[in-house]
């Protein structure tokens, strides 16, 4: 385990949560960043976000963790905020995605 690995896992479980709660409200409010940009740039995006949760918690359905991110229903959402991705969107993000392997 590398020292960058060990002080990440040693992070107090209270400040890993606040940091957490304060992503979490950031992406909230920058709903004009796009998940397939957030893809693009880092390779991972609110669903995989809302996946995470999910996958934490081992209790809530997908449709649950995605409200938690999203804090809405994913549906309502991706209504309200989800432009048509380009082309050269969904490449960065395949392109992206493919150094998370």
């Amino acid at each position: 385990m590398t020292d960058l690995a060990k002080d990440l896992d040693s992070l107090d479980d209270a400040v890993a949560a606040a940091a957490f709660r304060r992503l979490v409200r950031h992406l909230r409010h920058r709903d004009d960043a796009q998940n397939v940009d957030l893809m693009g740039l880092a390779g991972f995006c609110r669903n995989c976000l809302s996946d995470w949760v999910q996958e934490a918690d081992g209790t809530l359905s997908k449709d649950a963790a995605r409200a938690v991110v999203y804090g809405m229903p994913y549906a309502q959402w991706k209504a309200e905020h989800q432009a048509e991705a380009s082309p050269e969107q969904l490449q960065r993000m395949a392109e992206s995605v493919a150094k998370n392997a």
